[in-house]
């Protein structure tokens, strides 16, 4: 099932391959979070917007991610990173334009009134009140889109950028197994490792929370 032979022989591809597979996996969520957190914030205040633009970003992530790596082809070039990248960004909106709404919500009404009545302006309450307290729920989705990203991936392989996915197309092409797992086993730590890491991220943003679990 694992050749070690082949796996020591094809380490600096492999490292290249997980090197590509953690660039387009993880700007399309920092790329998404600059584009969602002012949408959100946008169908917070004008909740009219709200429904329309959740809407258009549950289409998009309802096609094929395959088909629309196709069809950007002729505009990005094959074998192009931003083949891959444009795509999953639209998929991450799909789930942290929500979550910003949700976490933007989440914030009590008497929290908010406090807050203006010591002076805060909108600025200020936004960054020192309103999202320190929906870092949980931001965060929540940011999880969900990264591990998704992830996975997602793997399949831009069949359009000729798909870092790990690579291995996928090697092994099932020379039936050979060793790539399909190696493949598999670093596509699952890498997002166990991302998931952890914001995890320990949530903790250190929200200092509040293990003062008042401890207690």
């Amino acid at each position: 099932m694992i050749r070690w032979d082949w796996i020591g022989r094809n380490l600096p591809e492999i490292r290249e391959l997980l090197g590509d597979h953690i660039v387009m996996a993880l700007l399309p969520i920092l790329l998404g979070l600059l584009i969602a957190l002012p949408l959100g914030l946008a169908s917070v205040r004008w909740r009219r917007l709200y429904q329309p633009t959740v809407g258009i970003m549950n289409v998009v992530y309802s096609l094929p991610s395959l088909a629309v790596f196709i069809v950007l082809i002729p505009i990005t070039g094959l074998a192009e990173q931003a083949t891959v990248i444009v795509p999953l960004t639209f998929y991450a909106l799909a789930v942290l334009i929500p979550s910003v709404v949700d976490g933007i919500a989440s914030v009590p009404t008497h929290v908010r009134q406090s807050a203006v009545a010591m002076g805060f302006g909108p600025m200020r309450r936004l960054l020192q009140v309103d999202l320190p307290i929906a870092v949980p729920v931001v965060l929540a989705g940011v999880r969900v889109a990264t591990v998704s990203s992830i996975s997602l991936v793997s399949v831009g392989a069949l359009v000729g950028r798909g870092g790990l996915g690579y291995l996928f197309i090697d092994g099932w092409q020379r039936q050979f197994p060793t790539p399909i797992v190696v493949g598999i086993v670093l596509i699952l730590l890498l997002a166990l490792a991302a998931d952890g890491l914001l995890v320990v991220a949530q903790r250190l943003l929200t200092p509040w929370a293990r003062a008042r679990s401890s207690a």
